[in-house]
């Protein structure tokens, strides 16, 4: 059986929880409330016990079926938490979770969680044989309406509320990153409590956190200034903010102008492009200056070197991740810093 995410809470309400559950999708604040539901709802059904399993070095399915079937000196329900990063189980894996669900354990709940499932992965006997006995779950990153109703919710479980021009802003500040607009609703309720909120007071909770000064620098790309890009990195460097955040939000912009020139290939005029896009009104000058900057080749060779620059800070490739940011930062200024 497969599920929506927003399908999941009524399904678990159900008090009739499947023996598996498959989780997948890239969307890591989804994934984690998702799982967190089901492991929740499994407790309350008296799954007591917990084993995780991570595909590591030191893994080996073999645990898989000697947890799954060997018998709680408390005779207590569990969970089997499975965590699959490559989102692949492999030959070996691929055998030993089709004779899983062929041969289900009693009192015995499986949770997997992968990244996203290639479309081939949904023609597998393994995952074929899951889907018959469990639930699928494919989490998708959220854009346009389906990302502003979703902060709408969350700020109404705050009982707080914002009108369509306040949620375009917070979706324009966080659009990719569902971790951080959970922390950001958290931190308006702190600041303004329950109520409404117009956008002056997202402005200003933005702009209280030294964490949004990459939106200063989201900005400065656009806008293609050299020296401020310059000042802005090193300071991200020196107060410690995180590589992969300021990877984020490099790649969104280059992304996004991506779309907007397909959009414009496609038949569609600059303001319909940006329009589809979710561009805020008082983004769309430093947009069209980006736009008649950077060509299509230029911004492929941003996301080209992005991935170098990502690669660099999961140390799969030796380099200097700050480096590598500056030199990207500075390809949208048609500047190159160093040679790559």
């Amino acid at each position: 059986m497969r599920l929506k995410p927003e399908q999941t809470a009524q399904h678990l309400q159900s008090k009739k929880l499947a023996p598996v559950y498959l989780v997948s999708g890239d969307e890591p604040q989804q994934i984690a409330e998702i799982t967190d539901a089901i492991r929740k709802a499994a407790q309350e059904a008296g799954y007591l016990e917990r084993e995780i399993f991570s595909q590591d070095s030191s893994f080996s399915w073999n645990d898989l079926p000697a947890v799954a079937y060997s018998t709680s000196l408390f005779a207590d329900r569990k969970v089997i938490d499975m965590r699959l990063p490559s989102a692949s189980p492999g030959t070996e894996g691929a055998k030993v979770l089709t004779a899983y669900c062929e041969r289900l354990p009693e009192d015995t709940l499986l949770l997997i969680t992968t990244g996203k499932l290639a479309a081939a992965s949904l023609k597998t006997r393994w995952f074929q044989a899951l889907e018959r006995v469990g639930v699928f779950i494919q989490v998708w990153p959220l854009e346009g309406e389906d990302l502003r109703r979703w902060l709408q919710q969350r700020l109404q479980r705050r009982g707080m509320s914002a009108d369509n021009e306040g949620l375009k802003l917070l979706a324009a500040r966080i659009e990719g990153n569902l971790l951080a607009a959970a922390q950001e609703i958290e931190k308006l309720y702190i600041l303004h409590g329950a109520g409404f909120l117009d956008t002056a007071k997202i402005v200003d909770a933005v702009a209280d956190s030294s964490r949004y000064d990459v939106f200063k620098l989201a900005d400065s790309l656009l806008a293609g200034n050299p020296g401020r890009i310059t000042k802005i990195m090193a300071g991200l460097k020196d107060e410690g903010m995180a590589a992969p955040v300021v990877l984020w939000a490099i790649t969104r912009e280059a992304r996004t102008l991506c779309k907007i020139r397909q959009d414009m290939a496609g038949g569609k005029n600059r303001d319909a492009a940006m329009q589809t896009q979710q561009i805020w009104d008082k983004r769309k000058a430093l947009v069209a200056q980006a736009l008649d900057r950077l060509t299509e080749a230029a911004l492929h060779r941003i996301l080209v070197i992005s991935a170098k620059a990502d690669r660099e800070i999961k140390g799969q490739q030796p380099g200097d991740p700050w480096q590598t940011l500056l030199q990207i930062c500075l390809l949208f200024t048609s500047i190159t810093a160093v040679k790559l």
